[in-house]
């Protein structure tokens, strides 16, 4: 009883393991994707403002 006892606790605490490392990867996974879509904002040449607030020249 003892040794199925530990073996689920093994188990258990392994599965938590893989868990946590899949979330990390999905989270590193994100954040590259945010990267890749702000150099892709900057590589269309977005609008640069100049002066400053200017309501009626908009």
């Amino acid at each position: 009883l003892a040794d199925a006892m530990e073996m689920m606790a093994n188990a258990m605490a392994q599965e938590a393991v893989s868990r946590t490392a899949n979330r990390e990867a999905q989270e590193a996974r994100r954040d590259g994707e945010d990267e890749l879509r702000l150099e892709r904002f900057k590589n269309n040449k977005p609008p640069i403002f100049n002066r400053g607030y200017d309501p009626d020249g908009a």
